[in-house]
């Protein structure tokens, strides 16, 4: 459930909106697609509505807040992630180097359908032995690279496999099930994203195994300049989601595996929960 404030969020298939406490049903065809092709100001008109209270009945599932949106992320966007992406790679000069380049590393996440939501199972790689959660803020952007909100993502990572080779991030982090994303979307023009503690607990059979917290005034690149490169020479016609980096990384002797619950939980936008699991190993032909 996401914090109080006003939010956006897919509850048993349909979109309700939050307001004062209280949810709302959109009307019968509304979706975050329809929604997102708008602009910031028919958004605020068209949510500005008054509409019935309804309530939401124990039990209910928040899907992942996406449709056809692409999910991109940011990488070392934070001094804690500088270390760590050093501390595994064969060489660090890469990312030494992009961490005070103007242009800063964006890289396509995953489509829609490797989405998961909240309580929904999270996946790790078959072929890697080093696997962390990385839990992020993310942007929910309209057609027009303008802010419409915000959202929790984990960006599932395989640092092995990345820290093997940097050509190899795209098979460090798109693989299904690889990102979760909810439980809501707190609208932008109620929440501010400066100075929120983001917190992380991975837990395992019931004990808690690695809890750490940080905030995102830690971040060194601002959400306006990462999406001013993320819009150059491309469109998104429904919006996207931009994840802007991660400010905690387990220890170099921590790895995810079958059965854990990774929680994430950050100020003002509620808790996002998965538990993971591991691919299955294809079997040789």
């Amino acid at each position: 459930m996401p914090a109080t404030g006003l939010h956006l969020a897919r509850i048993d298939g349909a979109i309700h909106l939050k307001r004062d406490g209280n949810w709302s049903v959109l009307r019968e065809g509304v979706s975050f697609d329809s929604l997102l092709r708008m602009s910031l100001d028919e958004l605020r008109g068209t949510l500005d509505a008054e509409r019935p209270a309804v309530a939401v009945r124990e039990g209910a599932v928040f899907g992942a807040p996406i449709e056809s949106q692409e999910v991109w992320a940011a990488g070392v966007t934070y001094q804690r992630s500088l270390e760590a992406r050093t501390d595994e790679a064969i060489s660090s000069d890469p990312y030494d180097r992009v961490y005070t380049a103007p242009r800063p590393e964006l890289f396509f996440k995953a489509t829609p359908g490797r989405v998961r939501g909240p309580g929904e199972t999270l996946f790790i790689r078959s072929d890697s032995t080093w696997d962390v959660p990385e839990p992020e803020l993310a942007v929910v952007c309209n057609s027009r690279l303008e802010v419409v909100g915000y959202t929790i993502g984990n960006d599932v990572s395989s640092r092995s496999i990345e820290g093997e080779n940097p050509l190899y991030l795209p098979q460090a982090k798109v693989f299904d099930g690889c990102c979760a994303l909810g439980p809501a979307v707190a609208l932008a023009w109620d929440f501010s994203p400066s100075d929120r503690s983001i917190e992380l607990e991975i837990s395992r059979d019931g004990s808690v195994l690695f809890r750490a917290a940080t905030s995102t005034s830690a971040i060194r690149r601002s959400i306006p300049e990462l999406l001013d490169y993320l819009g150059r020479d491309q469109r998104f016609e429904s919006g996207c989601i931009l994840l802007t980096g991660t400010g905690i990384v387990p220890p170099p002797d921590f790895t995810l595996a079958e059965g854990d619950v990774v929680a994430i939980r950050i100020d003002g936008l509620g808790l996002l929960e998965n538990r993971i699991r591991r691919h299955a190993r294809p079997k040789p032909a």
